[in-house]
């Protein structure tokens, strides 16, 4: 495609105006962001069982000690796996697991800041971990199977769940019919005075911002360049090259 090319006074010009609206956009980020920590929480009063690499353990063992929590909800459910799912048997859902990728790397530098942040899936917890161990991950992950983790922060979906065959996600009911099992999200805890509360969850595009990858592609020429959706992406050790 064919694009304006300008002289450096001009391109200048150009950029300097943008950069205005960069800044706004940037305070009114920051405005957003104190308006998400500044959001009611609700207390957690179910007690969630799940299972990790020390057995079965509760949600405030999640913590590891630490005041807040981050739990990132992939797409993995060995017993919905189909050639139509993102997810295989043994594999998560290969975009999940490239926003699991982007957390990686972050991990140490969380747990310094009092947050804990761990990957909780259906899938059993052998299967998870044998993912985790093949994708090079530092973070933990659990299995919230047997439990209603999932079903009560909207991330999984049963046809004998739904109430008239609707379901809630992002926050909206719909029809759930043609719904895959699995949706992905992220939900917040804080541990506070031996009690815990739910502050956030997101989900869909909610989570783009959880990605520092998209972050880079926003600033090159050609941007995401997925107009046929993210199927572009691969598990990072299945790319063809």
């Amino acid at each position: 495609m064919a694009h304006k090319v300008v002289s450096h006074d001009e391109w200048v010009a150009a950029r300097t105006k943008h950069l205005a609206d960069e800044k706004a956009f940037t305070k009114e980020r920051d405005r957003m962001s104190q308006a998400r920590r500044d959001l009611p929480w609700e207390l957690v009063d179910r007690d969630y069982t799940f299972e990790g690499a020390k057995g079965k353990v509760k949600l405030t063992d999640l913590f590891e000690g630490r005041s807040q929590l981050v739990i990132y909800h992939a797409m993995f459910n060995p017993a919905t796996a189909s050639d139509k799912t993102s997810w295989t048997k043994d594999a998560a859902c290969f975009v999940c697991s490239w926003w699991l990728d982007n957390i990686d790397r972050q991990t140490i530098h969380l747990n310094h800041r009092d947050v804990t942040i761990a990957s909780v899936s259906m899938a059993p917890f052998a299967t998870y971990e044998a993912y985790r161990k093949r994708m090079g991950w530092s973070f933990p992950v659990y299995s919230s199977a047997g439990s209603e983790f999932n079903f009560d922060y909207h991330v999984s979906f049963a046809p004998e769940r739904t109430k008239n065959g609707k379901d809630e996600y992002n926050y909206r009911v719909e029809d759930a019919s043609n719904w895959a099992s699995e949706g992905p999200g992220v939900s917040v805890f804080l541990r506070e005075d031996g009690k815990i509360y739910h502050t956030y969850s997101t989900y869909a595009r909610g989570l783009d911002m959880l990605n520092v990858g998209y972050h880079y592609l926003d600033i090159v020429p050609k941007g995401r360049n997925e107009a046929g959706g993210p199927m572009w992406i691969h598990r990072h050790d299945e790319y063809p090259d």
